[in-house]
């Protein structure tokens, strides 16, 4: 798979004690430690200088990295590049074939149906030009709505939101799950797993309910699990 989620941990083991109560698979690979749930797969990783953020794999970046100059700094480094659109998320452009040759689990988590990867960001036109040149196409929502979606040929998505669109806390960058109006059962997963929640939203519930949540792992990464 040639497209990673990225995140770093100040406790490799704390990271996948989290990942594991949330019933992720846990993927052996010489190479890295990864976490998978159905076509989501994570690499964990402690060092330091790691920023949350995504992993794209290509045998040469070069042009591209030569074009996204026009919009962003672009830092070479000894494997590829890296840049940040405007939400400030890390994208690493890592050159040469992905080390990861796994396959991905039929499984869900306990955290139902992912979606995909989502950002909040000051101009959602400038993300959308920096992500086309990456290889993602639009797939979903418009610019009218405050909303766009797009996804590469990895079947990876990435909603870019406007500023002041989600009535919630927003942690960049997030992973999206939506449940189709039966999130009730997996929040309480949640709550029995012992995972803390950083945000109870009622916003969307004309009852008053929680039904939708947000949680967030030890390296950054949010997690939206919605009623949607």
């Amino acid at each position: 798979m040639n497209t990673v989620i990225y995140t770093p941990t100040p406790n490799l083991k704390e990271s996948l004690a989290f990942f594991q109560k949330l019933d992720f698979t846990v993927i052996a690979d010489e190479n890295a430690t990864l976490v998978a749930d159905g076509n989501l797969l994570m690499e964990i990783n402690p060092d330091r200088f790691v920023r949350a953020g995504i992993k794209l794999y290509r045998n040469s970046w070069s042009d591209i990295a030569e074009e996204l100059q026009n919009f962003t700094k672009v830092h070479q480094t000894e494997t590829g590049y890296f840049l940040a659109d405007p939400s400030n998320v890390r994208i690493y452009l890592i050159e040469g074939n992905s080390p990861f040759s796994v396959e991905l689990p039929a499984s869900k988590s306990a955290l139902g149906n992912y979606m995909g990867l989502s950002l909040e960001t000051t101009d959602i036109e400038e993300s959308v030009v920096i992500w086309e040149k990456l290889g993602f196409k639009k797939s979903m929502g418009s610019m009218e709505q405050g909303w766009v979606a797009h996804t590469n040929d990895d079947g990876v998505t990435v909603s870019f939101m406007g500023p002041n669109t989600c009535p919630h806390l927003f942690f960049n960058p997030s992973l999206t799950y939506f449940n189709g109006g039966k999130n009730l059962p997996v929040i309480e997963k949640i709550r029995k797993a012992g995972i803390p929640i950083a945000e109870e939203i009622t916003f969307f519930n004309k009852e008053g309910i929680v039904d939708n949540v947000i949680i967030r792992e030890p390296g950054g990464y949010g997690f939206f699990i919605f009623n949607d």
